[in-house]
């Protein structure tokens, strides 16, 4: 098998978990030192599994909980302001591949009337925000088969962890979704905060393979923020990243080696133990009353 991000095919087993009943094995490449799972050896990897069975493995629901159109909520919010602190908040036309409900594309919609679309799998979120007035495609091939203008922004919040050509699928965004001047928008657990082996979760994220990822897709990375919203207020529980692409991209750049992973990510752990056990309401916000399932 090959790396995500290099392509290499020299990887070494980094951890053994369990994850809704399913055995995992992530492995690190050698050579840039991503974390990922093998695909052949993965329940996750089709289209079929996020029409239906992603949802119900992870939520016990095919519809969208109370809990998780909370927590889309909190997201939206924390992502315009960031766009907006960039001056990045004013575009034309708006795209969110992996859009679940369409929480954030109605926040874009009502705050700076721009036109939106939405690429969703999973038939059931993908009804709740047609009914909510979302244009929505169920795949991104569907979506460029239907030839559209190009988009101001794209945005994929938690959707990256989960594909096997990472590489590749933001390559085809920058090349035949995303103006010349566009912003790419991305956001995925933190490999040094955040549990992140999950059956769904291909991939495991680093500041560093995330930045490695977006520049090898041909993009130059403008601000990367770690943070908890909308779970912590003191774990680093997530990346987000914004990105143009790049004006030259004729030479394709060396990609950087990570190192030391697994100690980097043992003291992000023995921090987050530490914080929990001396700050456990600020380290875990609570949920609203009504909003625990």
């Amino acid at each position: 098998m090959n790396c995500f991000l290099c392509g290499s095919n020299h990887q070494t087993p980094f951890a053994r978990v369990e994850s809704f009943g399913f055995p995992l094995v992530y492995y690190q490449c050698d050579r840039c030192g991503l974390i990922f799972q093998s695909e052949k050896e993965n329940q996750a990897s089709d289209l079929e599994f996020y029409e239906s069975t992603y949802r119900e493995i992870y939520q016990a629901s095919e519809e969208p909980t109370a809990k998780d159109l909370w927590v889309q909520e909190q997201r939206a919010a924390h992502l315009i302001n960031l766009l907006r602190s960039q001056n990045m908040a004013n575009c034309i036309r708006v795209l969110d591949i992996g859009a679940s409900a369409g929480v954030l594309l109605n926040n874009f919609r009502k705050t700076t009337d721009c036109d939106v679309v939405g690429v969703e799998p999973g038939d059931a979120y993908r009804a709740y925000a047609e009914q909510n007035g979302l244009q929505m495609f169920p795949s991104l091939d569907a979506l460029i088969e239907s030839t559209p203008e190009r988009f101001d922004l794209v945005s994929l919040i938690h959707v990256l962890e989960h594909l096997p050509d990472p590489v590749g699928t933001l390559q085809t965004i920058r090349k035949e979704l995303l103006v010349d001047d566009g912003i790419l928008l991305l956001e995925v657990p933190n490999f040094y905060a955040h549990d992140s082996y999950e059956l769904a979760h291909l991939a495991c994220y680093t500041p560093h393979t995330l930045r490695e990822v977006v520049r090898q897709a041909g993009f130059e990375v403008i601000s990367l923020q770690c943070h908890g919203v909308p779970r912590s207020s003191l774990l680093n529980l997530y990346l987000t990243l914004l990105a143009r692409p790049l004006q030259d991209n004729s030479q394709k750049p060396l990609v950087q080696p990570g190192k030391n992973v697994r100690f980097k990510r043992q003291i992000g752990f023995l921090y987050r133990r530490l914080v929990q056990k001396v700050f456990p309401r600020q380290a875990w916000l609570p949920l609203p009353d009504g909003k625990e399932s």
